[in-house]
């Protein structure tokens, strides 16, 4: 049973009569961008972290993986807590510490005060991002206006994530790779008092809080995030990455059977029941493995193997990134004219094209042919495909579950993440044993971008069969 908030009314935005979507839309869309600029921003900037900082080989890593792990351990826990105590509320407390967290991590001056800020950081992005995606969804209601605001979500997170890494570079190479932290602090502080104007508080689910499974999965997936980070940098037959993996099996398996005897559970598991979200999450998963390895070992390709400067790296992007905009402002229309599983199918294949042509890149490669265009598939390809997964993920969601759901994107989302960078990282080396220099490295992005374009075909499958069952919309 769910109530209205107490003293919702008075939440409500000064006109006191229907949402105010435009300024909504526009809250929700800034701190998505904050979340997925910081995610990508940090890339083409690490080498200047090394250097300035004084971070080891393997500690850089953690840069990364701090942010990471707390963003996809509390996912679930925060998703719930939304639809507990109030989405407003959760999305102001996502950003006032996701705004500290930055000022932190821009005043860093040790690896240990950047890693710690990172962490923060990743536990307001937990908290943020499901926020967003869930206030978009009860906002929106209309088919059309939901359509168009999902597509508009989903083009931020693949231009952002394209833009960081032009920007990441940018700044690093003229100013500093700590401006692009700050730059959070104006945006933060902007979206806290639009979302106190304009956001009317949600209601509020009555009952008990799942205690046990909030600690369950926070706790599994913080193992399980951390046992895959680890795997890159120790292997898979390290102890301690096998014990952290079989942790958090464990822990989940465990939180599986909470939730099926929880009165109110933070992950009901009738939403595992439509095959077309299935697929969602499975090829959302694959598709964001394959993309963080294509940013992660394409930047190292073009500093490492041909050379270019940060700031160069970053702008080697900026074709793709113009094309993802581009594509994703057509999606609305493309979605009513060939549905959403016929346009996701096509985006999935174009950026396996492009994946497959990306791979095939050695030490001889010239840009514009090698590099460029096959970039160019890869992000009309995302531009297709991020907005009609999202909408899947969320299709048929009862409200009260909204923010259940998006945690559930947002955790394939980082799962993704995670697993993929992980996974390629340690296929990468296979082959490379005589290989040295800029031919060792070369070897490398091609086994690795191979990889990320069997992913694209894996998810590709599922969308197909699930479509050809006509379990996919």
């Amino acid at each position: 049973m769910h109530t209205p908030y107490s003293g919702g009314m008075k939440n409500l935005p000064a006109t006191g009569a229907a949402p105010h979507k435009a300024a909504i839309l526009a809250i929700i869309l800034a701190s998505y961008v904050m979340i997925v600029l910081d995610t990508s921003i940090v890339l083409t900037g690490l080498p200047r972290i090394q250097s300035e900082l004084g971070f080891s080989d393997t500690g850089l890593a953690w840069v990364q993986s701090a942010y990471t792990l707390t963003f996809g351990g509390l996912l679930l826990l925060a998703a719930r807590a939304g639809d507990t105590f109030g989405r407003r509320r959760l999305l102001q407390w996502g950003l006032a510490l996701f705004t500290l967290a930055s000022l932190a991590i821009g005043v860093a001056r040790s690896p240990a005060m950047l890693i710690a800020a990172r962490a923060i950081q990743g536990a307001g992005a937990a908290i943020l991002a499901p926020s967003t995606l869930a206030l978009l969804q009860t906002t929106f209601t209309d088919a059309r206006e939901r359509t168009r605001a999902i597509a508009l979500y989903s083009a931020t997170a693949g231009i952002a994530a394209s833009v960081g890494m032009v920007l990441g570079g940018v700044l690093a190479e003229w100013l500093s790779w700590r401006v692009g932290f700050f730059i959070n602090l104006p945006i933060g502080v902007a979206m806290l008092v639009a979302a106190r104007r304009f956001i009317a508080e949600s209601d509020r689910s009555q009952g008990r809080f799942d205690v046990a499974g909030a600690a369950a999965s926070t706790l599994g997936m913080s193992a399980l995030v951390y046992g895959l980070i680890r795997s890159a940098g120790a292997g898979w037959g390290d102890a301690l990455t096998q014990g952290a993996l079989a942790a958090g099996v464990l822990l989940l398996a465990a939180f599986l059977v909470i939730e099926r005897r929880a009165a109110q559970p933070i992950m009901p598991l009738r939403l595992f029941a439509d095959a077309q979200r299935n697929a969602a999450y499975g090829a959302r998963l694959l598709f964001l493995g394959a993309m963080i390895g294509f940013f992660f070992f394409t930047t190292q390709f073009l500093q490492r193997v041909l050379h270019y400067p940060p700031s160069l790296t970053g702008l080697a992007f900026l074709p793709m990134t113009l094309l993802n905009f581009g594509v994703a402002l057509c999606v609305p229309r493309l979605t009513r004219r060939w549905g959403n599983a016929r346009l996701l199918a096509c985006g999935l294949l174009t950026t396996l094209l492009g994946m497959a042509w990306l791979s095939r890149v050695d030490v001889g490669t010239a840009y514009w042919l090698g590099v460029a265009l096959p970039m160019l598939l890869i992000g009309a390809g995302q531009g297709m495909t991020l907005s009609p997964l999202t909408a899947a993920g969320v299709a048929g969601v009862p409200a009260q579950d909204a923010g259940a759901a998006s945690g559930i994107v947002n955790v394939a989302h980082q799962l993704g993440n995670s697993l993929g960078l992980a996974s390629l990282v340690a296929i990468s080396a296979f082959g490379a044993r005589h290989l040295a220099g800029a031919a060792l490295l070369a070897h490398r992005v091609t086994v690795a971008l191979g990889g990320a374009a069997a992913m694209l075909a894996l998810a590709l499958l599922l969308v197909l069969c699930a479509r050809t069952e006509g379990k996919v919309a």
